[in-house]
Formats: C-alpha cells, sequence, structure tokens
C-alpha cells in the first residue's frame, strides 16, 4: 500500500542546495522523453524545475514551497506537467504522452504508484 502522506524531512544534505527528485520516462511519447525533476533551495524556498534533453521550458505546479511536498503533492505535479508552449523548440505536443514511469531515491514509492497505474492502463 502506497503512503501517500509520506512527506521527506529534506531534500539537501548540510552542503547540498541542488536535489534530483524523481527521473521520468515517457515510454509511449513520441521520443520516448525523459525528464529529470530538480529541487533548489534559494532564500528560504524550494523551487522546482523540469529538465529535458532538449532544453524545454515546463510549467510546473506549485513552482515553489516552503516545506518538501507530500508524496500525494508530488504525483500532482507530475501528473500536471506540461511544456510551455512559447519556449519549446520543435514538435513538443507529443513529449509527455502516455503515464510515466519513475525512479526516486527520496520518494521511492513512487516507482509503484506509477507501475500500478501503468498496468491499470494496459500499458505494461
Amino acid at each position: 500500500m502506497v503512503n501517500f502522506h509520506f512527506r521527506p524531512s529534506s531534500y539537501f544534505g548540510p552542503n547540498d542546495p541542488t536535489a534530483l527528485l524523481v527521473k521520468l520516462k515517457y515510454p509511449e511519447s513520441q521520443w520516448g522523453e525523459e525528464l529529470s525533476l530538480y529541487a533548489n533551495a534559494l532564500d528560504g524556498w524550494i523551487h522546482f524545475e523540469v529538465v529535458d534533453f532538449y532544453g524545454n521550458e515546463y510549467i510546473i505546479n506549485p513552482e515553489k514551497v516552503k516545506t518538501p511536498l507530500t508524496l500525494e503533492e508530488v504525483i500532482l505535479l507530475i501528473e500536471c506537467l506540461e511544456v510551455d508552449r512559447t519556449g519549446s523548440h520543435g514538435n513538443m505536443q507529443g513529449t509527455l504522452y502516455g503515464i510515466p514511469e519513475a525512479e526516486s531515491l527520496i520518494y521511492p514509492e513512487l516507482k509503484q504508484y506509477f507501475e500500478e497505474k501503468r498496468k491499470g492502463f494496459g500499458l505494461i
């Protein structure tokens, strides 16, 4: 059973202002897109950033928070990710197609959640 209320105490080590939260792979998308979700500590806030191979901009909600997100909030953030069409490179409409595969050291149950969801939709 996935604990949706899990919240890590921190994303960062004592000297680490940046942390990789999640690696996502969208196997059903046009290019099998891979994204990385990072957290960055700045001015007392945790700012989120999504990075892909092409340098596209993504709309993230929330963009910043004061405390680490619960697993449920991370799932919502991932499921609501959108490519910012004004700053996209190439034909990015099909980039986030399908249900992602997820890997995370900070949120280990994320992998199980998305595997179960992919199975439910017949993608595995």
